[in-house]
């Protein structure tokens, strides 16, 4: 029993259990308004967002607590990874083989999500004026001025992450790069000691965030379009445990053993519908189980901008969703367009507020065939999928840095089976999901 009390695991999914039941029995108070008006801003380069009620303020505080330390991270992470690694072709490498996964497995993704949809059908027989709408105003706005220019400026992480590259390039040619490697691990401990006390409050912040998407759309307004959302949850887990399940069989590693080791991570991000919450903590565990921390570094960072996997499977089942509703009958040819321009559009669903519904209305403007108009019908339900959305994404992103991890050698079994516990600890540890800081693991030249 004490075991299951100092365990994260049980308090993220014991909170998500009571946010739920708030949301649905007392609406009112998870929607509590204790601000006047949403509190949002910028610093070291992520956007902070407080909403005004008291569900959105638990959940708020913890992810944008969270976000803080994302970029640091990154930064450390990849520079001391490039410095360890010492050979610069290894970097170039490894990116080139990061980004060529990443665009098979996204559009092997976007086949998958076009496919169902043609065989199962969601947007047949859905009445549209039974369905809750919404204002998408603000969403075709954003679409219309979406440009690449734009993704790049707007995407911090991604800046991040070429000047972290380039800091690590120029340190691994300084003479004294022994002593600025000092000063950044000590740094790295201060910051991820100031995680591992941030990451207690993810039960709060899965508390807010389920309480919030409960209290305001309700279960009821699930019904209308439970064909569209049980298809999407099918799609992503036969994604899960079968295309990245096979990824990770050819490496001879279990899907379910990385599931069960993420389960804490998996958690957090269901109940904040958010990705970027548990981002930090991955990183860490993938390199506590024996990746390397160049590959680390470079994959996982990389792949919250292009290896959009879970993403990439809403947007192609949404926009064929919305022409079933419409009866639209697509042709093969513009099949084919709807996945070329997706596969463009959908590298940048992180680097816009309101991601999913700006790319999609992006598409659906290219197509020309499909009413815009119809996103309306997707804003009540949006939120419950894009749970779906978010730990697909991250699993994703996980299973990318063990393939790749794997295939240039960086990866320690015996670290891996200890985390996963295949072997015993060569210690006793104490029973938590908080992961320990993992010694560097330097790739084979």
């Amino acid at each position: 029993m004490k075991k299951w009390f100092s365990n994260l695991t049980f308090w993220v999914l014991t909170a998500i259990t009571a946010g739920i039941l708030l949301g649905h029995f007392k609406p009112e108070w998870a929607l509590l308004k204790v601000l006047d008006e949403p509190l949002k801003g910028r610093f070291m380069g992520q956007e902070l967002s407080i909403g005004i009620t008291l569900s959105e303020v638990f959940s708020g505080l913890f992810i944008s607590t969270v976000k803080l330390f994302i970029n640091p991270i990154i930064f450390l992470t990849i520079t001391l990874g490039i410095v360890s690694m010492g050979d610069l072709k290894k970097v170039g490498k490894v990116g080139a083989k990061a980004l060529l996964y990443f665009e098979v497995v996204t559009t092997l993704a976007l086949v998958i999500g076009v496919v169902i949809a043609n065989l199962i059908k969601p947007g047949h027989g859905v009445v549209t004026n039974q369905v809750k709408g919404g204002d998408i105003s603000k969403y075709t706005q954003k679409s219309a001025d979406f440009s690449w220019l734009h993704f790049l400026q707007d995407n911090v992480t991604l800046q991040v992450l070429i000047v972290a590259i380039l800091a690590g390039v120029l340190f691994s040619q300084l003479r004294s790069k022994d002593v600025i490697v000092a000063g950044m691990n000590r740094v790295s401990k201060v910051v991820f000691k100031g995680l591992h006390k941030v990451m207690l409050l993810a039960p709060i912040g899965a508390f807010g965030g389920m309480a919030y998407t409960i209290g305001k759309y309700g279960l009821e307004t699930l019904f209308p379009l439970a064909k569209l959302m049980g298809t999407v949850y099918t799609t992503m887990a036969l994604f899960i445990f079968g295309v990245l399940g096979m990824i990770l069989r050819s490496c001879d590693i279990r899907i379910v053993d990385f599931l069960r080791y993420i389960r804490a991570e998996l958690l957090i991000v269901l109940g904040t519908s958010s990705s970027e919450s548990a981002l930090p903590s991955l990183m860490e565990k993938l390199e506590r189980m024996g990746c390397a921390k160049p590959v680390v570094g470079l994959v996982v960072p990389a792949g919250y901008s292009f290896n959009l996997d879970g993403t990439t499977i809403y947007l192609s089942m949404a926009t064929l969703f919305l022409a079933q509703v419409f009866n639209v009958d697509l042709s093969l040819t513009q099949l084919l367009t709807i996945i070329g321009i997706l596969m463009v559009t959908s590298k940048g669903a992180a680097g816009v507020t309101g991601s999913g519904f700006v790319v999609l209305a992006s598409t659906l403007t290219a197509v020309k065939v499909i009413p815009i108009e119809g996103l309306a019908l997707l804003l009540g339900v949006d939120r419950f999928m894009s749970e779906a959305r978010s730990i697909t994404n991250f699993i994703g992103n996980g299973v990318a840095t063990i393939w790749i991890a794997n295939h240039e050698k960086a990866l320690d079994r015996e670290q891996m089976n200890r985390a996963f516990g295949l072997i015993p600890e060569k210690a006793s540890t104490v029973a938590s999901d908080t992961p320990t800081r993992p010694s560097a693991v330097v790739l084979n030249k």
